[in-house]
């Protein structure tokens, strides 16, 4: 009897981490994390009706509004747009050029006004003509840089806490973790694997045609203007057949672009999760959906009720949204 009531405080103790641990500690309680940690543990357990084998725990996840912010624009028009300043030297054209020249002058009615076109014209000026090494390098050093116009802070930085926990839950239970997003595949590689845990092989997005060269007597890979495949819309879930080879079982989006491959996840057998992040929190994000020109949510959350797939409300559901948020806990009826 003494042996084990001195035992009982140390059996105690070893079991405090069981009970305590939280795989996601920057959600707030309530249906949508009961949700998620629900699903993850019926399609993990042996023997569970609703089992999935390790190989088949494909999770993809969108980028932009889902991963990190995608406001005021998104980052990597943001990118091209520092990157016309830094590569004018080289351009003396560009300073009388539109829609070059309204970059320049940072004149916002000439950008809007250059509308789709004007900015495919930027990102061809600046995303192609070199090396994907190269193209990796130019955005790894704008994002040591560079700095968010309304926080100050490092664009990597402006990354969802609460985000990175599901990919960090997601992994620690076997599943493999993909971006699937419409941002440029490179232009993603260059932080990805640093920020997110995502490494590049494990990156899809949109990408240019390119060619192989040498130069110098040295093997290049040159992206090239012309455009190969738009990860967005219907384009994502033709990547992930293309390249993954499996249909998901859990897809993360936030916008319109992502309803596609949250359709093409639904529709497969067994167990599975759909997700969408709702911006809803103006005052420590932004609030926007069914109107926003950038990420405009509107037939993907109609059709996420309809279905019953998990709305992240963001103000609700996030106790913390950025790493560097102080925690604020609320009760979730």
């Amino acid at each position: 009897m003494t042996s084990l009531r001195s035992a009982l405080p140390l059996l105690l103790l070893l079991s405090l981490p069981a009970l305590a641990a939280d795989p996601l500690p920057s959600w707030n309680e309530g249906p949508n994390k009961k949700q998620i940690i629900e699903f993850v543990q019926a399609v993990t357990a042996v023997g569970s009706k609703d089992y999935v084998k390790p190989a088949e725990r494909i999770a993809v996840f969108d980028n932009d509004g889902t991963l990190w912010t995608e406001q005021p624009a998104y980052f990597e028009v943001l990118f091209a747009f520092d990157e016309v300043k830094r590569l004018a030297p080289q351009h003396p054209e560009w300073k009388i050029t539109q829609p070059f020249q309204a970059v320049l002058d940072g004149d916002h009615k000439a950008l809007a006004a250059a509308g789709m076109d004007g900015l495919l014209k930027i990102i061809g000026a600046t995303h192609t003509g070199v090396s994907t090494e190269a193209f990796i390098d130019n955005a790894k050093q704008w994002l040591k840089q560079a700095r968010h116009p309304k926080t100050g802070k490092p664009f990597d930085q402006m990354i969802y806490q609460p985000m990175l926990e599901m990919l960090d839950y997601l992994r620690s239970q076997q599943f493999k973790t993909y971006i699937v997003s419409g941002g440029d595949t490179a232009f993603m590689r260059a932080f990805a694997e640093e920020v997110y845990g995502v490494p590049p092989e494990q990156v899809i997005g949109s990408n240019f045609v390119t060619q192989f060269q040498l130069k110098d007597g040295k093997p290049h890979v040159l992206r090239t203007a012309k455009l190969a495949h738009n990860d967005d819309g219907p384009g994502k879930p033709e990547s992930i057949d293309a390249i993954i080879g499996r249909r998901p079982i859990l897809a993360f989006g936030n916008s319109d672009g992502d309803l596609q491959m949250l359709q093409w996840t639904a529709a497969g057998p067994g167990k599975r999760l759909m997700g969408l992040v709702h911006h809803t929190d103006a005052q420590r994000e932004w609030a926007y959906d069914r109107n926003s020109q950038v990420g405009r949510l509107d037939k993907a959350l109609d059709l996420a009720k309809q279905q019953n797939w998990t709305v992240v409300d963001m103000a609700i559901d996030w106790g913390r949204i950025y790493p560097f948020d102080p925690a604020v806990q609320v009760k979730v009826q």
